[in-house]
């Protein structure tokens, strides 16, 4: 594969496919993770400390750091070609069947919300107070009680519902958007089997804001 692959707009955009797609691998497990915060403080928090005290977490985290920024800088590229190209063949916006949707159209705004929302997530919570808790001998942090703990914040509440479904519209769109940028063309199903992902997701992360502020 030649250089010249990742500066053309056809290599900037399969990356972004890509990277994209394995991102949004993570947030589905990742939320999927996160549900256990319905069971119980105990299976919440023995999840929570076998991710962290597994060696390979480390080397995870570097992977999706890698994608992250990847996501990051080739979107911001795309974009700014895409907008070159329309400015120099439409005089206006289009209308009808040519127009862009609003996922398509926002992807780069809501894209800068989430990136802000994941580094303020990080310090949140990675970096936040470290409680304790044991369990069966076992002494691991107790993220159930600092959970519970920031949602009793209604303004965070509010912040983290909105992010979170930003985050499912740009799920939404971007995910289409990755496969047909791969070449899977099947427009109907792709759009219905993208909006249910997005609506999953962000329905998934919203419950667990409003249980934890309920927790009060």
């Amino acid at each position: 594969m030649s250089s010249s692959y990742f500066t053309s707009t056809i290599g900037r955009k399969q990356i972004m496919a890509v990277s994209g797609l394995a991102l949004a691998g993570f947030v589905l497990t990742h939320m999927a993770g996160n549900l256990l915060l319905f069971v119980s403080p105990e299976a919440y928090n023995t999840y929570g400390y076998k991710l962290t005290s597994n060696p390979l977490i480390y080397i995870a985290e570097a992977g999706l750091l890698a994608f992250f920024l990847f996501h990051i800088v080739k979107g911001i590229l795309v974009t700014i070609t895409n907008t070159s190209s329309r400015k120099s063949r439409y005089a206006k916006i289009p209308n009808g069947e040519k127009a862009a949707n609003f996922g398509s159209r926002t992807m780069i705004y809501h894209g800068v919300v989430i990136a802000v929302f994941v580094v303020h997530h990080l310090i949140t919570f990675k970096y936040g107070p470290h409680y304790t808790v044991t369990y069966e001998g076992i002494e691991m942090r107790d993220l159930y009680r600092l959970v519970i703990e920031i949602f009793q914040s209604p303004l965070y509440v509010v912040w983290y519902i909105f992010a979170v479904a930003l985050l499912g519209v740009h799920l939404s769109h971007g995910v289409y958007s990755a496969f047909q940028t791969l070449g899977i063309h099947s427009p109907n199903k792709l759009r219905c089997l993208s909006a249910a992902y997005g609506l999953l997701i962000g329905l998934g992360f919203i419950s667990q804001p409003i249980f934890a502020y309920l927790q009060s």
